[in-house]
């Protein structure tokens, strides 16, 4: 099975407490479904996404993302072909933000697009050491 990752940064819509765990139970449950796992870095002025798992699964998973009013400015960062997944036991890890490394100046400013893979990855990484 070839499988893809990739990542992706969007704006919450209407970000509260009780939104977040409907984004988190809805993909908890499809991505059981598809075989994606992954990781959601969440605050109230953006989502910071890794998603893994067969290509067909990403690619459907990524446009109803897109397509969710629950996300604002969707916008693809990278993506590519992985030999294994970053977070093979978690239909979707969540984080609310602990494992950022920028502030909401710098989001405003572009930090999160102009990231490179290896430092939106390193920040993904963070997130999985701290697992339990």
């Amino acid at each position: 099975m070839s499988l893809i990752q990739i990542i992706y940064v969007s704006q919450p819509f209407g970000f509260d407490q009780a939104m977040l765990n409907g984004i988190l139970m809805d993909s908890r449950r499809n991505n059981l479904r598809d075989d994606v796992t992954g990781a959601l870095i969440c605050r109230a002025d953006a989502y910071l996404q890794l998603i893994e798992g067969p290509e067909v699964a990403i690619r459907a998973t990524y446009a109803r993302i897109a397509s969710d009013n629950r996300h604002a400015d969707v916008n693809f960062l990278f993506g590519e072909p992985v030999t294994h997944r970053l977070f093979p036991g978690w239909a979707m890890r969540d984080d609310p933000a602990r494992s950022w490394m920028w502030t909401q100046a710098q989001v405003a400013a572009g930090a999160i697009a102009n990231a490179t893979r290896p430092e939106l990855l390193a920040v993904f990484e963070r997130l999985k050491a701290e697992a339990p």
